[in-house]
């Protein structure tokens, strides 16, 4: 799989953490131009985040943690008690980039939570033991997204045709992404694995991302129109649908972009299995269902401009929620890093949520 990496820490100093920056892709670009943004800044942190130039659960989570370790490097605070409010207050201003993905808060609280646990070290010792933190989230995430492409290769055979939606793959995480981790897994265990690409509107992350990741690393990959989807289920072979996930509730109602929800009715119809893949980071537990789960809703204009270019009439009034909720009996399976969780989701995501890393 030759991309380059999605988002990472740059040492400023060989064989120091600390001073660096945020090295990420600026996905607002592709397909046509890959360029990166380099910031040690948190309101350009908190811009890439908010206009999806980084975008996929697992990757915000990331990019705000180091964000959090960039706001800070620079700081002239003179105990670690004083640099800790200044490491929350970023925290808490990269939280409100957006609402809906839960690894952006879980990525945050566990910053929170080292600074916490170490406010008492020189302001030096600190600034690196947050940075250490947020390094190891990205690596943890690598781990998760090979871990999950194991799991998940169990429900797919040789010669499967698999449909997407959005983008799920290395731009949205550290490496291979979510629920194109199979697909990627398969791809280096010499297997077959053939993908319809959903174009996802409004903003095309099937068509500008995922399509372009797959065609980058050799899978056979067709792009469709949203609309299509049906069309295809019934007259083309396809094994499974593979999605990711923003939030998965307790019971396993799951949160992701817009037109998922769509595609498991669907699914459903044609008795195709759904499957949703998503690191336990991902997981609500707090939230007995989606109900709860906050939707984000987009500006207009990215319906009726989209790219720059009118599409609609001026004036017209928009409704644009980025999200849409799975109901859990939509899904035929859950993969995470730990194992597959099958219905009752309620036993198994407890399951899972409770055990330890592995």
């Amino acid at each position: 799989m030759a991309l380059p990496k999605t988002i990472e820490w740059v040492a400023e100093t060989r064989g120091r953490l600390v001073p660096g920056h945020i090295r990420m892709i600026d996905q607002t670009l592709l397909p046509s131009k890959l360029a990166f943004i380099e910031t040690g800044n948190i309101h350009r942190v908190w811009h890439a985040i908010k206009t999806l130039q980084v975008r996929g659960a697992p990757a915000i989570g990331i990019a705000a943690a180091m964000g959090v370790a960039a706001a800070i490097q620079n700081s002239k605070a003179r105990s670690g008690k004083q640099l800790a409010k200044e490491a929350f207050r970023a925290a808490d201003y990269l939280a409100t980039s957006r609402p809906t993905a839960v690894n952006l808060f879980w990525a945050l609280k566990r910053v929170k939570k080292v600074t916490l646990e170490n406010v008492n070290m020189a302001p030096a010792a600190l600034k690196l033991r947050i940075a250490k933190e947020a390094a190891a989230i990205r690596e943890e995430d690598a781990k998760m997204c090979r871990a999950i492409g194991r799991h998940g290769l169990q429900l797919l055979r040789n010669g499967y045709t698999v449909l997407t939606h959005c983008n799920a793959g290395g731009l949205a995480a550290s490496e291979f992404g979510t629920a194109l981790a199979p697909i990627y897994t398969a791809l280096e265990k010499k297997m077959t694995i053939k993908v319809y690409a959903d174009e996802t509107r409004p903003l095309l992350q099937g068509a500008r991302l995922t399509a372009w990741e797959l065609k980058k690393a050799g899978v056979d990959v067709t792009l469709i129109c949203d609309n299509m989807a049906a069309h295809v289920m019934k007259n083309k072979k396809v094994n499974a649908v593979l999605v990711g996930a923003d939030r998965i509730a307790a019971n396993g109602d799951t949160a992701n972009k817009i037109g998922t929800y769509g595609l498991a009715v669907l699914a459903k119809a044609h008795k195709i299995p759904f499957y949703v893949l998503a690191p336990t980071s991902t997981f609500d537990l707090s939230l007995a269902d989606g109900s709860k789960i906050p939707i984000e809703e987009r500006a207009g204009i990215e319906i009726t401009n989209g790219f720059g270019r009118l599409t609609a009439p001026e004036g017209i009034k928009t409704y644009s929620p980025a999200f849409d909720i799975t109901p859990a009996h939509l899904i035929t399976a859950i993969v995470c890093e730990k194992g597959i969780a099958k219905p009752d989701f309620s036993r198994s995501l407890a399951k899972f949520g409770k055990k330890t890393t592995d």
